[in-house]
């Protein structure tokens, strides 16, 4: 593994990844032939059941490439399921409070009332690293990213960003743009939102990332203190790609 994501992020590093929609062991080792710096295999809104999740992450792990999941449901054995496989760490959806952060970052932990032990998973090496050195690789090198997505996170987004462990806040634009019922993610309610995230994170010292729809934006949130940026996907890559190939054969 290329290691340091964490750190990276604690560094305040800017980093560029984009997501994996295809469930694809194939399209994450293509992926990891470029310059990005972490991929995000989107198991939220793409069809990832736990193989898939597994032959990505090892294809990922092959290429040392640092490899986030965003978990459908934050719940104890998605959690689990993902960094057992072997994934740098966590996109967790939907986190609104300081409780959920809180028990998000629990469940990501090793020690009473948080993630499960096993020696024989990928993460651990299949039995032949020591439980003390796994955990404290765990600990060193496992990324846990809230996902602020709602109106009630930005209302609570002080309480959340003050949450330790967490390693950084990462935008939803789309989804707060409609929980807020605007038509673009350029209205005045959602901008004001991302500021705010971006604005706590400064305040907190926590790390914020969101997703782009034009690649143009973000030295503006650079200036915002933004430096984790997951834009595009494989499919848009595929589609830009036909478009401009038909673009240019036909003149």
């Amino acid at each position: 593994m290329s290691g340091g994501l964490k750190q990276r992020l604690a560094a305040g590093e800017t980093i560029v990844g984009t997501f994996i929609k295809t469930p694809s062991p194939i399209v994450v080792e293509v992926m990891s032939l470029t310059e990005l710096d972490c991929l995000c295999l989107d198991a939220e809104h793409a069809p990832f059941d736990r193989l898939a999740i597994d032959g990505c992450i090892m294809a990922a792990r092959a290429a040392a490439t640092d490899v986030l999941v965003r978990i459908p449901l934050v719940t104890p054995e998605h959690v689990l399921n993902a960094l057992d496989c072997g994934a740098t760490g966590i996109v967790a959806p939907h986190i609104r409070s300081a409780e959920e952060a809180a028990a998000l970052i629990a469940m990501t932990r090793y020690g009473h009332g948080g993630r499960g032990y096993a020696g024989s998973s990928r993460a651990a090496g299949y039995t032949t690293r020591t439980m003390a050195a796994h955990l404290a690789a765990s600990a060193e090198h496992t990324v846990v990213v809230a996902q602020i997505e709602d109106p009630e996170a930005i209302d609570a987004i002080d309480a959340i960003a003050g949450v330790p462990g967490l390693d950084a806040l990462f935008v939803g634009r789309a989804d707060l743009t409609v929980a807020y019922g605007a038509e673009t993610q350029d209205d005045q309610r959602v901008v004001s939102a991302v500021e705010a995230v971006c604005a706590a994170g400064r305040r907190h010292g926590v790390p914020v990332g969101m997703f782009l729809a034009r690649a143009s934006d973000i030295p503006h949130w650079q200036g915002q203190g933004a430096t984790l940026f997951l834009l595009g996907s494989d499919h848009g890559f595929i589609l830009a790609g036909a478009a401009s190939l038909v673009a240019a054969a036909r003149g």
